[in-house]
């Protein structure tokens, strides 16, 4: 049990080493909420990686900071807890909004984990000391650029290619890509950029030998996923439509997705990943762990969920300067020879924070004293 007593949110601005695109557009600068959870000798970690555009998720860093602080907050400044699940429990009344409730729900792990002496890992039922890794990669200006960018990946030893798709820049990229890498294991996103009208493209990718297709159909679908996951071979996995138990389930019995990407950050919180995990073991469905371009932070709490054991696939969990020239943890999360990123074993999320290069990232942040 711990007895929150001081509450900190910060706005932190990262530049991202080179631009991220994808269906909604593109990201040159990264921006996050860092919440620090106080007891009374120690401190949690957790993020929210809700960013400037209502794009991805209703949720940016404004509506997120809004709703930390004027209804959060009071929930949980004075409050004790046993579990993450109890201040879960005491935001249910704040409907939505699960960006924003994991920020505060992974600084919890965080902060019990360092009290009991145990990884966030351990503490979640992780069996794995390493996570498969895979890359994420943004639409590039032409295929060649992209061509290149994939043979560099595969070069440092990423066990996966995903690249970002929509309507014009897909079947012949993908054609491209077998082309040159026949074997690899690929797999394509959408982000929600296509419609049932679209079928033709499908038919087309279903040739490839895809691992799956990520959310073609739009954000809010499962019953056009499960038309579309009976006219494909190819698995249909599923990102955004999938943000609470309820739609996994109702996916799970509507026939919509054959493999699941469990982003914390999405579904509200590390408890509520598990259960969806747990879930998904039970009905034979591979589940991988999916990125938000996270910083240190949220990268260490997406490593310790992966390493529960039905997280089959590789992951979107890259190293750490794949993304930033600087990040905000000590030691970095780098990428292992084969493939893999090793699941840090230290109390709470198992690594450092940076304080002074928070600091430096930080733009705006707030602190909250019990009484």
């Amino acid at each position: 049990m711990v007895e929150i007593r001081k509450v900190r949110i910060r706005l932190v601005e990262m530049k991202l080493k080179v631009p991220f695109e994808t269906s909604f557009g593109r990201t040159h600068v990264r921006k996050a909420i860092i919440v620090e959870l106080e007891g009374e000798s120690e401190v949690g970690y957790g993020e929210c990686p809700a960013g400037e555009d209502p794009f991805y998720s209703y949720e940016t860093w404004a509506t997120a900071w809004h709703i930390m602080e004027d209804f959060i907050v009071p929930r949980v400044l004075g409050r004790e807890f046993h579990t993450p699940e109890e201040l879960l429990q005491a935001l249910k009344r704040i409907r939505g909004h699960n960006m924003a409730k994991t920020g505060f729900e992974e600084a919890l792990w965080d902060l019990l984990g360092k009290l009991e002496g145990k990884s966030v890992a351990k503490l979640l039922g992780g069996v794995k000391s390493k996570i498969e890794s895979g890359v994420s990669i943004g639409i590039k200006k032409d295929i060649e650029t992209l061509l290149r960018t994939i043979g560099d990946y595969l070069d440092k030893g990423y066990r996966r290619i995903k690249i970002k798709i929509k309507p014009g820049w897909d079947v012949e990229v993908v054609r491209r890509i077998r082309s040159e890498f026949p074997k690899i294991p690929l797999m394509v996103d959408a982000n929600g950029a296509y419609t049932l009208d679209d079928m033709p493209v499908f038919k087309e990718l279903d040739r490839f030998g895809l691992m799956m297709i990520e959310q073609p159909l739009s954000y809010d679908d499962l019953v056009d996923h499960a038309e579309l996951q009976s006219k494909v071979r190819t698995p249909i996995c599923l990102d955004e439509s999938i943000s609470s138990v309820s739609d996994l389930k109702a996916g799970l019995k509507l026939g919509s997705l054959r493999i699941l990407n469990i982003k914390p950050a999405r579904v509200g919180g590390l408890s509520v990943a598990r259960v969806m995990h747990d879930i998904c073991a039970e009905k034979g469905i591979p589940v991988w762990c999916g990125g938000m371009l996270e910083t240190g932070i949220g990268r260490a709490h997406n490593v310790a969920l992966a390493s529960l054991p039905n997280f089959k696939l590789p992951n979107d969990i890259s190293a750490s300067d794949r993304y930033y020239e600087q990040d905000i943890v000590e030691p970095p999360f780098t990428l292992n020879p084969d493939g893999t990123i090793d699941v840090p074993k230290g109390p709470g999320i198992g690594v450092e924070v940076l304080h002074e290069v928070l600091e430096r990232y930080t733009k705006k942040d707030k602190l909250f004293v019990r009484g």
